[in-house]
């Protein structure tokens, strides 16, 4: 292999492939990037044998070839060199000399028939959404994703296409967050997709609402293509939670509140709320106003807050970090409380429609049998 390329195209190329690049491996070939040169084009792939990330970029190919090149070492050189360009050329022992003005490396690579062989997807009828959308649907979901192993499905957000909409929803026993959009399809499909692999395909999407993301779905796979880059990923196995009969579908107080207020009182009275020192956040909603408080071995915090309320008042526990993050990814200036009694989860949603909904179990306070 023998090719020359522009060092800032490929350091963005390696950054973004060593995303799924397998750390501390038994295999050698999983810590590294599989380079490919034919036809002016660069291909790089990277696969940790559950997740795999592939990107062609246009270079000058004196010699097509392919080599397996360390991640973390290619990147280090690649970023350091002084040029703007660099060489790349490899012999049949594998030895890679690396080139940009007077400054040089040369490394030992791995054959690329060691590279792991990445599952094929057919690419048929695909699942096409706007970048942005994308990206703020995975926002708002990803955080209450499951991080044990005890149901493992949970630690994944589930799909579910039907009806030309589309539903995202992340739970992990304690908390639930739902987001769904409109979307021209006239698929009826549901897959569940690591946590992991949509924290790597956020930091791939932008922000241009001109930009689309592709998806093609098959029984274990996903291929996710989006600007440039195609992110291969297996599917989680198993029966998600049924959502739908999880959110409750009545309420007996309804709340309208300031967010950025909400959540600055919650952040105040859960001062003395640690890890060693656990309590719940007492939330008593009564007339138009909230009165929060907690009481730990150190000491006691109140603080009250108003509100627009209709229906019953209400006493309630949570955990403080699960209302904040509720709160936090809601996107609102405002937002609605839906709250069924106190033993009852209590949604969080937008002041109109249901685009998202945030369910939060309450904790139950120790006055209460």
């Amino acid at each position: 292999m023998n090719i020359v390329i522009e060092k800032q195209k490929l350091l963005d190329a390696v950054v973004n492939v060593s995303r799924a690049v397998g750390s501390k491996s038994s295999i050698p070939a999983l810590e590294g990037i599989l380079f490919q040169a034919q036809n002016n084009s660069l291909r790089l792939t990277s696969y940790d044998l559950e997740m795999g990330i592939v990107t062609d970029i246009d270079c000058k190919v004196n010699e097509p070839g392919e080599i397996i090149l360390s991640s973390k070492l290619i990147s280090d050189i690649v970023r350091k060199m002084p040029g703007e360009t660099i060489s790349i050329s490899s012999d049949e022992k594998n030895l890679t000399l690396i080139k940009s003005g007077i400054t040089e490396f040369t490394v030992l690579g791995l054959p690329a028939s060691e590279f792991p062989e990445m599952p094929a997807v057919q690419k048929e009828d695909s699942v096409v959404l706007n970048e942005p959308m994308l990206k703020s649907m995975i926002c708002q979901t990803i955080f209450a994703c499951a991080q044990g192993d005890s149901k493992p499905v949970h630690t994944g957000v589930l799909f579910d296409i039907k009806d030309k909409i589309i539903t995202l929803v992340a739970v992990d026993g304690y908390r639930l967050a739902l987001r769904r959009e409109n979307i021209l399809t006239d698929m009826e499909v549901s897959f569940i997709v690591p946590s992991k692999t949509l924290s790597e395909i956020v930091k791939l999407l932008g922000d241009d609402d001109e930009k689309n993301v592709f998806i093609w779905i098959a029984r274990k796979h996903i291929v996710v293509e989006l600007g440039g880059y195609q992110v291969i990923s297996r599917l989680l196995e198993g029966d998600f939670l049924d959502y739908n009969a999880a959110i409750p579908k009545t309420h007996l107080t309804e709340v309208r509140v300031n967010t950025r207020v909400m959540s600055e009182s919650i952040e105040r009275t859960a001062l003395l709320i640690t890890d060693r020192l656990k309590s719940p956040l007492k939330c008593n909603f009564e007339g138009n106003k909230l009165i929060l408080s907690c009481t730990t071995a150190i000491g006691k915090a109140y603080d009250e807050l108003e509100l627009v309320k209709q229906g019953e008042d209400v006493t309630i526990g949570f955990n403080n970090r699960y209302l904040l993050d509720a709160l936090k990814y809601s996107g609102c200036d405002e937002v609605k409380l839906l709250i069924n009694g106190p033993l009852s989860p209590m949604r969080v949603m937008a002041p109109d429609g249901d685009g998202f909904v945030f369910l939060v179990l309450p904790v139950r306070l120790k006055n209460e049998n």
